[in-house]
């Protein structure tokens, strides 16, 4: 993808699983230094066995739970005790329950859905703070179509999703001026989450392929991956507080 992050420290949260994969792969084919995270071993295992197979990544992992603020700072000062910094951090774990009518949502649903999202989000910000102050380094949250445009049985998932983007640009205005640059992406990636989505409203499926200008969904690596690459790159630094929509045109609006 032309970036070259060899010296890089990324810390993924969720990165051994759907999209995640995908943010992975591209920053462990830049060189950087990666550390995932998630909620299950078995997927963050074999996704750093495979990275070093391929591509001899400098991969590690640590299995947390972003909903446990002491466990991210466990994770965060692993990573500082290894290499001394961080440069760049990609908050991409979310559990969801999608399919769910609003009227049917609970406060579980609602505490599952902040929990692991926008708390993870938030607990990981604040834990990296000093540390990307230290490096000047980058931010990137992960947003939701399904928050932009208020897809049907997303409810708690969609709130959640949105108050990421609040909080990224509150970041923004706060921590620009330490040379941290925090922006959102909201993608539109045929995930296994959207396709049981689509399964259940192929209708509304049907419609949001339609109106999709590409006739296509992102690819995880290439496309979201990519644009994490940009956003972490010197060319991307004077961007910060934004939300980039890497949904092939899907959600056009001024």
């Amino acid at each position: 993808m032309g970036y070259d992050y060899h010296g890089k420290v990324v810390i993924i949260t969720g990165g051994g699983r759907g999209m995640g994969v995908g943010i992975t792969n591209a920053f462990a084919k830049s060189g950087a230094s990666v550390i995932i995270t998630g909620r299950t071993e078995a997927p963050l295992k074999e996704t750093c066995e495979r990275l070093r197979a391929e591509v001899q990544a400098d991969i590690h992992y640590l299995v947390a739970d972003g909903a446990n603020e002491e466990r991210v700072k466990e994770v965060v000062a692993w990573v500082v005790e290894k290499y001394g910094k961080v440069d760049f951090l990609i908050n991409n774990a979310q559990a969801e329950v999608h399919g769910t009518a609003l009227e049917d949502q609970t406060k579980e649903t609602f505490d599952l859905a902040l929990s692991t999202g926008l708390y993870a989000t938030f607990y990981y910000m604040k834990a990296c703070f000093p540390y990307l102050k230290e490096t000047k380094g980058s931010i990137v949250n992960m947003g939701s179509a399904a928050g932009v445009a208020g897809l049907q049985g997303f409810a708690s998932y969609a709130a959640g999703k949105e108050a990421i983007r609040g909080l990224t640009r509150v970041a923004a205005t706060e921590w620009s001026i330490h040379g941290i640059n925090t922006n959102t992406i909201c993608p539109s990636v045929a995930s296994d989450a959207l396709k049981e989505w689509a399964a259940i409203h192929p209708e509304e499926a049907a419609a949001v392929m339609a109106g999709t200008p590409m006739r296509a969904f992102a690819d995880a690596e290439e496309h979201v991956g990519g644009t994490c690459l940009f956003l972490c790159s010197p060319q991307a630094k004077f961007i910060t507080g934004r939300n980039i929509d890497v949904d092939g045109g899907q959600y056009l609006r001024p």
